[in-house]
């Protein structure tokens, strides 16, 4: 629906169909026309954890009629939503008050991992809200765009630096999981620093070696 002059009254018309559409996950509003009360509407796509399925996908890309009530607003639903993974708000006036809402919906949310806030009236300010989240607390998050922003490059690298970091650590994890799948007959006991190895041969015979 991207660029369709939808309104809040258009979208009201349609969302009793989208919250009952069964397998809808992704969604673009982008350039709607979209008010406070369209956003309200949105929230109720994004369920609370464990209500049930959600949006996975969530474009409001230049929607300039949202005040910083309504972007408050979405940023609670994200914050308890467990299915978003993706939300795109470039090019909306969101300013350091609605980052910094921001910022704690993505240190609450389990999911979110792509936020784009490219050209939204962001400062430093915003930008060294953002790098606290991603250097203090978990998060899903793996992209995170502040271009066409009045933010330091040197702020912005900081904080793709800290996000390559935890997506290189998740690949290390799950690398390790697999090799421990596919070897099962490898046994560790971390607490004795022993390792086991044991191989079958032909016949009867049967090698076992242990190193202390």
């Amino acid at each position: 629906l991207h660029g369709s002059p939808l309104t809040d009254a258009g979208l009201a018309l349609l969302n009793p169909a989208l919250s009952i559409h069964p397998s809808l996950v992704a969604l673009d509003l982008g350039d709607c026309m979209l008010g406070d009360e369209g956003i309200n509407l949105i929230c109720g796509l994004l369920p609370p954890d464990g209500a049930k399925s959600g949006l996975k996908e969530l474009t409001l890309s230049a929607n300039p009629g949202v005040t910083s009530k309504g972007w408050g607003r979405l940023a609670i639903a994200v914050a308890h939503s467990s299915q978003l993974r993706v939300l795109n708000l470039d090019y909306n006036p969101l300013g350091d008050q609605v980052a910094g809402m921001l910022a704690v919906a993505v240190a609450s949310s389990r999911t979110l991992e792509v936020l784009d806030l490219e050209g939204t009236g962001l400062t430093n300010q915003s930008a060294q809200t953002l790098l606290d989240m991603v250097e203090n607390y978990p998060t899903a998050l793996r992209t995170l765009i502040l271009a066409e922003n009045n933010i330091s490059p040197e702020l912005q690298q900081q904080i793709s630096d800290l996000l390559s970091e935890g997506e290189e650590e998740e690949e290390t994890e799950a690398r390790e999981v697999t090799t421990r799948e596919k070897n099962p007959w490898i046994c560790q006991n971390n607490s004795s620093s022993q390792m086991v190895l044991m191989t079958s041969g032909l016949g009867d015979s049967l090698l076992a070696e242990t190193e202390m």
